[in-house]
């Protein structure tokens, strides 16, 4: 990293007359990374009015997209297996200082109270029963449906704070949990909806213990059994019900509307929520970022996002 002197030099030439000094020195700070930033944030304290603080900002903001994008692309590259993952970095852009362990302490208390109601001779309807008992009745989780386009409702961090959410939120922090207790639950992609479906969970050998199956893909389990509405307290529903959606909304059957997606396309519609919650809010800059993220992770996609 750069001495204090010289990224102070740097600074002042942010607000050069000439764009392209700018712009270099722009591309100059931003190369430096992360570890420059409490150092710029410093300079606003210290010297608010010797240097443009707008840019000083612009360049944070940039370098923490740039390591959201970085992490994005390594969760991605890696199989993209921890749902989880996705879901705080959408979360972490917009709460940059966002540490994962506040997730996950809120999701495994929840987890553990599940664990403590099942049992190896539970159906599977009677597993969902029990998950939902604790998911909607003891820690009171519902959908939003007062203010449903609200940015909060996307980010994983404010749904387990605040136990609202839209669909998809609701559908990612159900699924997380039931999948660590060994309970095959995965995301579908529907139009105008994120459900659940519940797959046939005969080949996983009865252990609830802890912990359980962290990350089941939907190729390791078996057929659909049925599906979950995580928005409406966990309503259990079968493929005649898509079909009566579908055919209400006029939109074809499509497989992709039956069968679980991948975690990638689960993210790229929660980017395309959240970007559409701050067009609402004529939050620019946002939108823009998301849409850069978006563009990041479709050609990981398969299609079902």
């Amino acid at each position: 990293m750069p001495e204090k002197n010289e990224l102070e030099a740097l600074v002042y030439l942010l607000d050069d007359s000439d764009e392209e000094v700018v712009k270099q020195v722009t591309d100059q700070l931003l190369s430096y990374g992360k570890s420059i930033i409490p150092v710029l944030e410093d300079l606003s304290l210290e010297k608010p009015d010797d240097y443009p603080q707008s840019k000083i900002d612009d360049v944070i903001q940039e370098i923490q997209f740039c390591e959201i994008s970085d992490q994005f692309l390594n969760w991605t590259q890696s199989g993209a297996g921890d749902l989880l993952q996705g879901a705080y970095l959408v979360a972490k852009y917009r709460y940059p200082g966002l540490e994962r362990e506040e997730i996950e302490d809120r999701i495994n208390k929840i987890k553990l109270d599940v664990w403590l109601e099942l049992n190896n001779h539970l159906t599977p309807l009677e597993k969902v029963k029990k998950f939902n008992y604790i998911f909607y009745n003891y820690y009171k989780f519902q959908g939003d449906v007062d203010d449903y386009h609200a940015p909060e409702n996307s980010l994983i961090n404010k749904v387990v704070e605040k136990k609202k959410g839209n669909p998809i939120s609701l559908a990612i922090l159900y699924s997380v949990i039931a999948q660590r207790l060994g309970i095959p639950v995965f995301g579908v992609n529907l139009p105008q909806h994120f459900i659940l479906a519940y797959q046939d969970d005969r080949q996983f050998p009865k252990d609830n213990s802890l912990q359980g199956f962290n990350y089941l893909t939907p190729e390791q389990a078996g057929e659909t059994l049925f599906y979950i509405n995580a928005f409406n307290r966990g309503t259990v529903f079968n493929k005649w019900n898509i079909d009566q959606f579908l055919k209400q909304l006029n939109i074809d059957k499509h497989v992709m509307y039956y069968e679980p997606c991948s975690n990638v396309d689960t993210i790229l519609r929660v980017l395309r929520n959240l970007a559409f919650s701050f067009e609402s809010t004529e939050e620019d800059k946002k939108v823009n970022d998301l849409n850069r993220l978006h563009e990041l992770l479709e050609p990981y996609s398969e299609g079902y996002s």
